[in-house]
C-alpha cells in the first residue's frame, strides 16, 4: 500500500482518547535478570489498573494466554487476542496509529496503521520472527489499513506531541544495524512521510544499562504541545549525569512544529539503581497516558513522589497512579515499553484534540 497522506491523516499524541491498550504478555525468562516469577504479577496489576478506563486486549500464543485468562478472571473490559510473540516489549513490536484529520471526510477510513520493520533493536535478541509479524496481525485484527514503510522504527524510539512534532533519539534510529546504509536525512524524510508529522527534532545519549541504545520515552516525554518533561540526574557519580545534561541544554534549544520554543521541564530521575551490580535504565519519563490515568514508575527511591507530584500538574482530571517497577526494570523497560495505546477514531465534527494540561512549576 502506498505512504498515508499527511493531508489527510496525522500522529495522535498518547494523551488522546483510545480505543484500548495493547499488551503482549510475557512469557520469555531470559529477558529479565533475576528471577521471572514477579514479573507476570506487574502485567496483572497493570491490566487491572487500566481495564475500568479502557479496554485492555492481550496478545499471545493460545496456550500462553492460559495464564492472564486465570489471573484475570472475572476482571472485565479485557479481550484476550491470539498472535503469537517472542517477547512482550509491544511498544516496541506493535503498530502506530494514525487518524484521519477530518471527520467530514468519510471516504477516508477514520484510521490507519504504520506496522515498522522489526529486528530485537538491531539483531541482539534472536529469535524475533513473530514479533516482526505483530505490527501487521494486530492492524489486520482491527480491519485496518495497514502501511508498511519496509524501515525499522521501534515504539519507544519516537514521541509526539499530536500537532506534527516527534521527539527521537538519533542513536537508536540511524543505525546501520536497523537500517544499513541509511543517513538521518532519508531517515527522517520517511519517518515524516510515513507518519504524518511536519517535524523531527533529534537528541542523543541513553540510560546505562538501556539496551535499545536510547529510546526517547526513557529520556523525554511531551506532555502537552510545546512542553516536554526531561529526565535529569543531579548525581555526578551516576555515569547518566552527563548524558542527561547535555539532552536538557540541546532540547532547550528546540522549536517545534509550531515554531514554540519547546517549555522543557527536569525531572530526576534514581541514582545508581542496580541489581547485582548491573545498573538498569530506572526512570519516571517511563509512565503511560491512559484514558482517565497515568501509571507511573516508581522505584522506592527519593525521586518517587517529586515525579508523581509533577505529573499530577501536567494531566489535571487524570488519576495519577505509581506502579511499583523495581521487578519490571530488570527487564531494562517499564511501562510505556510494556503497553501500547490503540487511538480511537476522531468524532465527526471533532477537530484534532489540544491537551492544554495546567501550569507547571519546574526546577531548572
Amino acid at each position: 500500500m502506498a505512504s498515508p497522506d499527511a493531508v489527510t491523516h496525522r500522529l495522535p499524541a498518547e494523551w488522546e482518547p483510545h480505543a484500548a491498550t495493547w499488551i503482549a504478555w510475557p512469557h520469555r525468562r531470559q529477558t529479565w535478570i533475576g528471577p521471572f516469577e514477579p514479573i507476570p504479577l506487574v502485567y496483572e496489576k497493570l491490566v487491572r489498573l487500566i481495564a475500568p478506563h479502557e479496554p485492555v486486549r492481550i496478545i499471545g500464543s493460545s496456550e500462553l494466554l492460559a495464564q492472564p485468562r486465570e489471573r484475570l478472571a472475572g476482571v472485565a473490559n479485557i479481550e484476550f487476542v491470539t498472535i503469537r510473540t517472542n517477547d512482550s516489549w509491544v511498544r516496541d513490536t506493535g503498530p502506530v496509529f494514525l487518524l484521519r484529520k477530518d471527520a467530514a471526510t468519510p471516504e477516508i477510513s477514520p484510521r490507519a496503521a504504520v506496522a515498522w520493520g522489526w529486528n530485537a533493536w538491531g539483531g541482539k535478541y534472536p529469535p524475533w520472527d513473530d514479533d516482526a509479524r505483530v505490527a501487521r496481525s494486530i492492524a489486520v485484527h482491527l480491519g485496518l489499513d495497514v502501511f508498511e514503510p519496509g524501515l525499522v522504527l521501534e515504539g519507544g524510539a519516537i514521541e509526539t506531541d499530536g500537532a506534527g512534532t516527534i521527539l527521537a533519539n538519533e542513536r537508536c534510529v540511524v543505525d546501520d544495524r536497523r537500517n544499513p546504509g541509511l543517513d538521518r536525512d532519508a531517515i527522517e524524510a520517511a519517518i515524516r512521510g510515513w507518519l504524518c508529522v511536519e517535524k523531527v527534532l533529534w537528541v542523543g545519549g541513553d540510560l546505562a544499562g538501556d539496551d535499545t541504545d536510547g529510546h526517547i520515552d526513557q529520556l523525554a516525554r511531551f506532555v502537552a504541545p510545546g512542553r516536554v518533561l526531561a529526565a535529569r540526574q543531579p548525581d555526578r557519580s551516576d555515569p547518566n549525569h552527563a548524558a542527561l545534561a547535555a539532552n536538557l541544554e540541546q532540547l532547550a534549544t528546540f522549536h517545534d512544529a509550531a515554531g514554540r520554543r519547546l517549555e522543557v521541564i527536569p525531572v530526576d530521575i534514581p541514582s545508581r539503581f542496580a541489581f547485582e551490580g548491573t545498573q538498569l535504565p530506572a526512570s519516571h519519563l517511563n509512565f503511560y497516558v491512559a484514558n482517565g490515568v497515568v501509571a507511573v514508575p516508581v522505584f522506592g527511591t527519593p525521586t518517587d513522589e517529586p515525579a508523581l507530584r509533577m505529573l499530577e500538574q501536567c494531566f489535571p482530571g487524570r488519576r495519577i497512579e505509581p506502579v511499583d517497577c523495581r521487578e519490571l526494570v530488570r527487564g531494562r523497560g517499564a511501562l510505556h515499553c510494556i503497553t501500547r495505546d490503540e487511538a480511537a477514531a476522531p468524532s465527526r465534527g471533532v477537530t484534532p484534540s489540544r491537551h492544554l494540561g495546567a501550569e507547571v512549576h519546574g526546577d531548572a
